[in-house]
């Protein structure tokens, strides 16, 4: 076989990977960034399907179990990059998985080879993520406002930088994070202009989610996107009506179930005559 026919990397042609989104914030162009949650991954198929860039994706659960969401994770990125083979998948690390350098180095390098295009450890220490960065694992981190456990030290899940100081500590994070390795990062619950601002002062991609601001492009999870929360969050904006759509769908063939109008003959096949004979004459006698 000649050297030319042998491919040696497992990435999959068209695949937005990290460069892929470096470019588009060099040549000016927003970068679509969704998050399925605790969905399936026939949501990151449709994502792909509409031309989105970028899924975070995390592990199903509500955060209870980690040690199960940790079992889970090389399955969920395996079935989800089977799903949707181009999309960008910045897979959010649990906080035990990096809890090291050298467990961030071997919990993110499998993570990758199960099909992550990059990594999402919130809230990592400079060291850990140049760690990284050094072995040669994509790094996809997050500034601004931080989530889980984490919110404790910033006083919960709340605004940061509205004050000129605490822009200031907002973009020292950003900036350290970006020498230290980071290749693209989101920014969380920032004013409008601190976003912008951060964005176009850093080279790499920066992503905001909840704050407004062009920067290089905008998240939105799938639970604001589709009116699937109690109350819609101040930064999000329904696009689609998922509820309405499913409990629609699921009451007409429940009526349709219930009058018998489904099944129809023609949603199932039939027996050869003889075999069936045959069939009821032993069913009869046994």
């Amino acid at each position: 076989m000649a050297q030319e026919d042998v491919k040696t990397s497992r990435m999959h042609k068209g695949r937005k990977t990290i460069n892929y989104l470096q470019k588009c914030k060099e040549d000016g162009i927003p970068l679509v960034q969704m998050c399925p949650g605790p969905r399936d991954q026939f949501w990151t198929m449709a994502a792909e399907m509409a031309g989105c860039d970028i899924c975070r994706l995390t592990v199903p659960g509500d955060g209870s179990d980690p040690e199960m969401q940790i079992k889970l994770a090389p399955f969920w990125i395996k079935c989800v990059r089977n799903a949707a083979k181009n999309i960008h998948i910045n897979f959010y690390m649990q906080t035990p998985t990096y809890a090291s350098k050298e467990l961030a180095l071997a919990n993110g390098a499998m993570y990758m080879n199960c099909g992550a295009d990059s990594l999402l450890p919130m809230g990592i220490s400079n060291e850990t993520l140049k760690y990284m960065a050094d072995n040669y694992l994509v790094v996809f981190g997050h500034v601004g406002a931080l989530s889980g456990w984490q919110t404790g030290r910033q006083g919960g899940y709340k605004r940061m930088g509205k004050t000129a100081e605490e822009a200031m500590k907002v973009y020292q994070m950003a900036y350290e994070y970006q020498e230290n390795g980071m290749m693209a990062m989101t920014i969380e619950l920032t004013p409008i202009e601190v976003t912008n601002a951060i964005a176009k002062k850093l080279t790499v991609p920066v992503i905001s989610i909840a704050a407004g601001g062009a920067a290089d492009g905008c998240e939105m999870v799938d639970f604001d996107t589709f009116n699937m929360m109690p109350k819609l969050a101040s930064h999000a904006k329904v696009y689609g009506e998922f509820f309405p759509f499913a409990v629609e769908a699921y009451s007409d063939w429940a009526d349709d179930v219930r009058s018998g109008a489904y099944p129809e003959d023609k949603h199932g096949y039939h027996m050869e005559e003889a075999e069936l004979e045959k069939f009821l004459d032993m069913l009869e006698k046994a």
